[in-house]
């Protein structure tokens, strides 16, 4: 279950820090409604690479769309082996 608590609850920010681990973000309200997500710097930095990653795939798979595959040949050209 997910851990929302009020933006006013950063008063003691030490109490909320205790409660975020790597998998378990604090997800903080401002009025009632969702506005700002705490997580842990690894969990944040491994999210980061992850989105890099997927943009990479998507970039390749637009290439392979628009320019068809390498041979192993050509690969081999390429990397100069």
């Amino acid at each position: 279950m997910p851990n929302i608590r009020p933006v006013s609850d950063l008063r003691n920010y030490a109490e909320v820090l205790k409660e975020i681990s790597f998998d378990e973000p604090v997800f903080l309200t401002t009025n009632g409604r969702g506005r700002y997500v705490i997580v842990d710097m690894k969990k944040y930095e491994k999210t980061k690479a992850f989105i890099k990653l997927m943009g990479k795939f998507a970039e390749a798979e637009k290439s392979v769309k628009e320019n068809g595959w390498l041979s192993n040949d050509d690969v081999k050209a390429a990397l100069g082996v």
